[in-house]
Formats: C-alpha cells, structure tokens, sequence
C-alpha cells in the first residue's frame, strides 16, 4: 500500500468534520470501556465482528445519536480497537515463547485533543480532480492537488486534524512498482552517526546537521513564555497555543524537508548505502533534546523509502556489530580509543584512522558483506 497525503483549503465545511471527528471520540472512549469490562469478565477482548453486531443494539437502547454519524466511520473505530487489541494479546504470546523482548501495552483510551483523525472505505466517499464527496454527510471538500496519485482502487481515505487545526487528506491505494528508477554509479557508501558531524561516509565526505530546533529555540521560548501568561481556557490561551503548535510544525517541516533533499542527493550518487541501527531511545536519557533534534531516527526511516523508490539498496548493520574500535584495514580491536580519540593509528598494522571514516568503513563491511 501506498499513501498520499494532500492538504485540505480553509473551508467552512470543516467545522462540520472537525465536529464529526469530536463525536467520534465518545465512540472511542465507550467501546474501550465496553472492551475493558469485558476483558474483565472473561477474560479475553470482544472481538471485531461482535462489537459490529452490538453497535446497532447501543443505536436503539442508549446511543440514539450514533444514527447521525456515518457507519463506516464507527466501524473503522472498531477495528482500531481490534487491531490494538491483538497486538497486545501477540506480543504476550511473543513475550512467553522468548521470541521478543519489547512490550506491547493494552489499547488506552485517548483524551479528546488527542483524538484527531477519522476513515472512510471505498463506499463512502467520491473524488473528482480536487473534490472530496463523503456521501454520509452529503458535503464536499477541496484540497490542494500538488500531485497525482498512482494507483487505483484508492482503498481507504483518512483525514487528519493537527495541533494547529490544519486539515489534511491520506489517501491509500496500491503501490505500483518503482518507475523512477534512477541510473547507476557504481558507487556504494556506509554512514556514521555522530553527534558533531551528522553522517561521515565512508569515502570521507562529511555532512552536518543544521539542528533546526536549536535554531528556533527563541521563538519556541517566546512562544511557552506567551502561553505560560494565560489563563488556562481562555480564547487568548487556545489563540497561544495554536502559535506554539505552529511553531514546532515549522521546525519539524524544515527538518523534514532537509532530510528528503539530502537522501535524494545521497541516491542519485549511491547505489548502495549501509547505516548502523543505534538504540536513539537510550542516547535520548545521555544527551536529551540534540538527539531529539538531529533525529536521526526519522533520517532513517526516509533513506530507506527514498532507496526503494528509485531502485537503490539499503542495508543497515546489526547494532551490537563493533564499528569504531575495529581497524578497518586489518581487523584489530583498538581497546584503548577513548572518546576524545578522533584521530588514530593501528599498533597492529600501521594506518592512520579518523575516526568517523574508520567506522563508516567498518559499517559497509557489516552491512555489505563481500
């Protein structure tokens, strides 16, 4: 599956979904207090097609007003429920058979600001250009068109609301195979996280972060200063806290942005590219907001799409693989490099290592092997 995302124009049809989106939360709140009580009872959770067939008993005995909000709609809360729920009963089973550490929670129920979203499937709605009809509410929506989409049928559409009160539209359909293949180099690349230096390949190029957070940490402070001065509840306190939202969004958006430039730059000059994993959630409690605002976590996730669509190979080397202190000429584990260490010589065979291209080398080996 493949999705696209479009932003709806300022319309006075949105306060209709917005409203739409508010009820759904009650919906939300009621069928994971329903699934509690009855994880309670019997110890294990209702599932999908029960809780479809007991939602037209709550429209006749204690949720009338469920009739004016669309079906699928409520369904599609359900299986949110659904899907949660048998990830959670999953990673218990996983958890006893030792076949994975990492821990699932129960689905919770979310509070209302945080509730932002709702999905129609095939029969719910009609698009033509830039028209969005959802035939439930009989209303029509427009959205900016940058770009068509590929693939047909759209199987499910989803509109999102975001802390500034923005709109946007996802749309899914089937991926198409890759068309835009880019053409070939001959050159393949490991990359080295660094703190001070973003990424060091392994053919010495050197790329730092231009940390987009640090940059806007005035206007990010102005804008809590204003915020912390209001009286909670306020029209002036929701009026600050939207400039705050729309602050941080313009941070993540240059962010973002950077990194969909660079990993283009960094595909059309390499066939191949190998990066190390790292465990960002522990380098987050050691040094905190640079982590969170280098990201590179997110980098990550769009080397590796950027990659896929254009026909390159990614690769990434296992994190408990050793790539600073081995010698990538030789082999030799160099125990006494320290931290401070940026430039070295092997006592075993003589050449001369920076550190970060020693280690970008070292994770081109581990993730394409020879």
């Amino acid at each position: 599956m493949k999705t696209y995302k479009y932003e709806f124009y300022h319309q006075s049809n949105l306060i209709q979904i917005g409203n739409l989106i508010d009820d759904l939360h009650g919906v939300h709140v009621h069928l994971l207090k329903l699934q509690r009580r009855y994880y309670r009872i019997y110890g294990k959770y209702a599932s999908f097609s029960r809780i479809c067939g007991h939602i037209p008993k709550l429209k006749q005995r204690t949720k009338p007003h469920w009739h004016q909000l669309p079906s699928q709609v409520i369904q599609q809360v359900a299986k949110r429920i659904h899907l949660g729920y048998e990830k959670f009963f999953d990673n218990i089973k996983d958890r006893k058979a030792g076949k994975t550490k990492r821990k699932v929670g129960r689905p919770k129920i979310k509070p209302n600001h945080k509730y932002n979203s709702l999905t129609f499937t095939q029969a719910g709605f009609k698009i033509e250009g830039n028209r969005l009809r959802i035939n439930s509410l009989g209303k029509s929506l427009t959205f900016w068109k940058h770009r068509d989409w590929t693939g047909n049928p759209i199987k499910t559409i989803t509109i999102k609301r975001d802390n500034v009160g923005d709109y946007y539209l996802y749309l899914s359909c089937e991926a198409c195979e890759p068309s835009e293949k880019l053409p070939l180099t001959g050159n393949v690349a490991g990359a080295d996280f660094g703190m001070k230096t973003f990424l060091t390949l392994s053919d010495g190029t050197k790329i730092g972060s231009p940390e987009f957070y640090k940059q806007g940490l005035n206007a990010v402070r102005s804008a809590n200063k204003a915020l912390s001065g209001k009286q909670k509840g306020s029209n002036a306190w929701y009026r600050a806290k939207r400039h705050l939202a729309r602050v941080h969004k313009k941070i993540a958006n240059q962010r973002r942005d950077w990194f969909f430039k660079l990993a283009l730059r960094l595909v059309r000059k390499y066939d191949t590219l190998a990066i190390e994993t790292l465990n960002l959630a522990g380098m987050k409690r050691l040094w905190g907001r640079k982590i969170s605002d280098i990201a590179f976590g997110e980098f990550a996730l769009i080397l590796q799409w950027t990659c896929a669509k254009y026909g390159k190979t990614f690769a990434q080397a296992c994190r408990w693989t050793p790539t600073t202190k081995p010698c990538s000429a030789c082999g030799h584990h160099n125990e006494n490099l320290t931290l401070q260490d940026r430039q070295w010589i092997c006592p075993e065979c003589g050449s001369h290592h920076d550190r970060d291209i020693n280690a970008a080398l070292n994770i081109l080996q581990a993730g394409v092997p020879a």
